[in-house]
């Protein structure tokens, strides 16, 4: 897979999706991400973290106190993960599948960054919740 395959925008009328591949710097130059979190992400959480930080790595390292999280828990973020699982047939063989988790945010922060990666985690989406965008005063 190339990293081109997690950076993508698509907007629905409840939720903004953004693929983990991007970095802010390049986020800040995408014309379809609306004004407003542009503006989140330039005056909040741009002063706490580097621009060329990917948000995948900027969402596994994330830990409940840091001030990133706070506003990320204001806006309803969601994370989407592939995780590998075990499936067992018939004959007793074992085979690995990736299967998609969303995690709200909380429940994310919670799972510390080593047991992230001993579980396989591959942090695919961040989801941007429309109403939590609207209700931010900026």
């Amino acid at each position: 897979m190339q990293n081109k395959d997690f950076k993508y925008i698509l907007q629905d009328t409840g939720s903004i999706y953004i693929g983990a591949r991007y970095s802010y710097e390049e986020l800040m130059h995408q014309e379809l991400l609306p004004f407003k979190l542009k503006t989140i992400l330039m005056q909040y959480i741009l002063k706490e973290a580097d621009a060329s930080i990917i948000l995948e790595d900027h969402f596994t390292s994330m830990t409940s106190d840091s001030f990133a999280y706070g506003v990320y828990k204001e806006l309803k973020v969601k994370i989407k993960v592939s995780m590998p699982e075990e499936k067992k047939s018939f004959t007793g063989k074992i085979k690995y599948r990736y299967v998609d988790k969303i995690y709200p945010l909380e429940g994310f922060a919670q799972i510390d960054s080593k047991e992230k990666a001993e579980m396989g985690m591959i942090v695919r989406e961040i989801i941007y919740s429309k109403i939590g965008l609207l209700s931010f005063a900026v």
